[in-house]
């Protein structure tokens, strides 16, 4: 069962790149609604350096920069203390766990999950260390930086949250819901387009055949598309 309401604290190096994704659709609805909370932190305010730089080259030589130790222990730090509840600390990452519905319904039974986004070459071992985060990835490829990752694990959590949808069923009858099967395809108006038509049996108004199909449509597209779940 997921929570009846949920808190994120976003930690990031570009919180600009926020304000329009929290201002619309399904999740602009819920944070109104009171159901989801959505704060967004900026880790360049714990640097210490006077430029608010927060990465340096690494040790030992190699491309690119890492985001140092230092702001990233004391910015998780402070944001844990913005509220009663630490939360569960999510680190984005290529080399976490990949992010399946099954995950999104633990992250959905968290009250708070602070989500901290990487950039550049990545962290310096040693938030890792000190930290122990959840290491989470959206599969195997790589991002610009962790923004896209936590925006996705926010969008598929809150939508466990009763509420959010505005019908419940949605959700149960998503792909990946019972982590077996995709989606079966639907139809809506107009009942035929390019000599294309809506399948007879649901227009047949039997709901017990309706069900029936869709749940073998439900395999057929799995074993077309994604035996690997079969």
């Amino acid at each position: 069962m997921a929570s009846e309401r949920i808190r994120f604290d976003i930690i990031t190096l570009f919180p600009q790149i926020f304000p329009g994704y929290l201002g619309e659709s399904l999740l602009a609805k819920a944070i109104e609604r009171d159901l989801v909370h959505v704060h967004v932190h900026n880790l360049r305010d714990w640097s210490r350096e006077k430029h608010h730089k927060v990465d340096a080259p690494p040790y030992g030589g190699g491309p690119g920069m890492l985001i140092q130790v230092e702001p990233v222990v004391e910015c998780v730090e402070a944001v844990r203390e913005l509220d009663t509840d630490p939360g569960e600390l999510i680190l984005l990452s290529p080399q976490g766990q990949t992010l399946r519905q099954r995950v999104v319904s633990q992250l959905a039974n968290q009250t708070r999950l602070i989500l901290l986004c990487g950039r550049y070459e990545g962290f310096d071992q040693r938030i890792v260390d000190i930290l122990q985060p959840r290491e989470i990835s959206l599969g195997d490829f790589i991002l610009n930086g962790g923004e896209v990752a936590a925006m996705a694990i926010v969008d598929s959590a809150i939508r466990l949250i009763p509420g959010v949808l505005g019908d419940e069923r949605s959700y149960a009858e998503d792909s990946f819901t019972d982590e077996a099967t995709l989606e079966f395809p639907q139809y809506t108006r107009p009942r035929e387009y390019r000599g294309r038509t809506v399948p007879d049996v649901l227009l047949s108004g039997n709901h017990q055949e309706i069900a029936a199909w869709r749940a073998a449509q439900r395999q057929q597209r799995t074993a077309e598309r994604r035996r690997d779940l079969l």
